[in-house]
């Protein structure tokens, strides 16, 4: 599972488009995002970098966060 910090993920619309970029670079990710904590999760067995990367190309650079940093909006 990766966990990515979002700085300019806001709103559930920002959500749906970081959503949409993430499943372009895997489709059988499994996606959840948390605009009030501007992060997301992806279960996906890609490398990180492949995210990252389709993050920055979607306008929503992203920060790699580690696993046992604990989400604040659950």
């Amino acid at each position: 599972m990766h966990r990515f910090y979002i700085p300019n993920m806001t709103c559930g619309g920002c959500a749906k488009s970081v959503t949409r970029a993430l499943l372009g670079t895997d489709p059988q990710a499994r996606i959840e995002a948390y605009p009030q904590a501007q992060e997301v999760r992806v279960d996906s067995a890609l490398d990180e970098g492949a995210f990252l990367a389709a993050l920055a190309a979607a306008g929503y650079p992203g920060l790699q966060r580690p696993n046992n940093d604990r989400l604040t909006g659950e």
